[in-house]
């Protein structure tokens, strides 16, 4: 079944708890976190996890676009994060395994990222414990960008793997997502959906929503 999880990074941050609300047909909350450092953006941290998780029941499904992610998982499982997901392309493997070992101590979903810069193999050692494979098919950083289109074999690619060797893994696509490109990214193998402009910028939000599951 496919996942819709529109992005808070394009909502009206002045007004998120209605922004939140406007998304309830959704499956999931986006969240991008921004540390103007891993990207130069700096968008939100631990205190708004937390205020969103008192104003909505809906999975928070948080990505880490910070350095060093590890320092921060306790921080943000405690505030309320369902999943969350971090940049292999943000530390060192063994600092990355230990904020993965570190998501299971705190009972949160697991999840890596992957820059378009990075090859699909490059989830093999962490794949058996994962439960979501985040592709980014833009450069993260910032919202509004167009697909790229090459982000597509890689999609395919990490969907074998996936089939292989962790079948209950999500396999998560965000950047450019709209009624287009979603079809493309579900033909290649993806199952979870990430829009942020093409879902809060459209004139219906649940209209917009609908037309993502295709």
């Amino acid at each position: 079944m496919i996942k819709i999880a529109p992005s808070i990074l394009s909502a009206d941050f002045a007004n998120l708890e209605r922004e939140v609300h406007r998304i309830s047909s959704a499956d999931w909350v986006h969240v991008d976190v921004m540390d103007g450092a891993f990207v130069p953006n700096i968008t939100i941290g631990v205190p708004v996890v937390k205020s969103l998780r008192r104003c909505t029941d809906m999975f928070l499904d948080v990505h880490l676009m910070i350095d060093k992610p590890v320092r921060y998982i306790e921080a943000f499982a405690q505030a309320g994060a369902d999943l969350l997901s971090v940049h292999l392309e943000a530390d060192h493997p063994t600092q990355i395994e230990a904020a993965l070992q570190q998501m299971e101590q705190c009972g949160v979903k697991r999840g890596v990222a992957l820059r378009p810069i990075t090859k699909a193999e490059a989830i093999l050692p962490y794949l058996e414990q994962l439960d979501l494979v985040l592709i980014m098919t833009v450069e993260p950083g910032f919202g509004g960008q167009p697909f790229l289109e090459g982000q597509l074999e890689t999609i395919s690619h990490v969907r074998t793997l996936i089939d292989r060797i962790n079948p209950a893994c999500r396999l998560e696509v965000d950047g450019g997502i709209n009624p287009e490109t979603a079809k493309r990214v579900v033909a290649a193998g993806a199952d979870t959906l990430v829009a942020g402009s093409s879902v809060y910028g459209a004139p219906d939000v649940a209209l917009a929503i609908e037309a993502l599951r295709g």
